[in-house]
């Protein structure tokens, strides 16, 4: 059975109309040293049988990840996205113009080190930045870019946007 989850992608359009969209990086000792390819959309898993609502699981995803509530605005539906894992992902754009180095995230606890009986806690996110949208493609995990090619034809069609 595929797993689900939901996100919000924000974005916003700089003074010189350049399309940025905020990512996150996964914490824990396992993507510490990965970059590119390693980020993410703010997102979380669901079970739909439990969950009706996936825009509520994105709303509630960006506030544990990002450490504040989304703010009030129209939500931009990017669709649904099969990743390779099989797992699918719908996703929002969302404007909005967060101050990176005030993100808190939620924490989980492993085993670190592997077989060591010690129990760490980690941040679910260890950071988040604002990238360009050609640059966001090379940041992403492979199966979450076309959300941000996505974003940019919805802004270009019903916004009237040129980037």
């Amino acid at each position: 059975m595929p797993k689900y989850s939901a996100g919000l992608l924000p974005y916003r359009v700089t003074d010189s109309n350049v399309l940025e969209v905020l990512l996150v990086h996964p914490g824990g000792p396992f993507w510490a040293k990965k970059d590119d390819g390693a980020w993410s959309i703010p997102k979380g898993e669901y079970e739909p049988e439990e969950e009706r609502d996936p825009l509520a699981v994105a709303e509630r995803e960006f506030a544990e990840e990002l450490g504040t509530h989304p703010p009030l605005g129209a939500r931009l539906p990017l669709g649904e996205l099969k990743q390779p894992s099989g797992k699918r992902i719908v996703a929002w754009g969302l404007q909005c113009d967060l101050n990176t180095s005030e993100v808190t995230s939620n924490t989980f606890e492993m085993e670190w080190p592997p077989k060591s009986g010690t129990m760490r806690s980690f941040p679910e996110v260890d950071r988040a930045a604002w990238f360009s949208a050609s640059q966001a493609r090379l940041k992403l995990l492979t199966g979450q870019a076309p959300f941000v090619g996505r974003l940019v034809q919805t802004l270009r069609v019903e916004h009237h946007l040129n980037f």
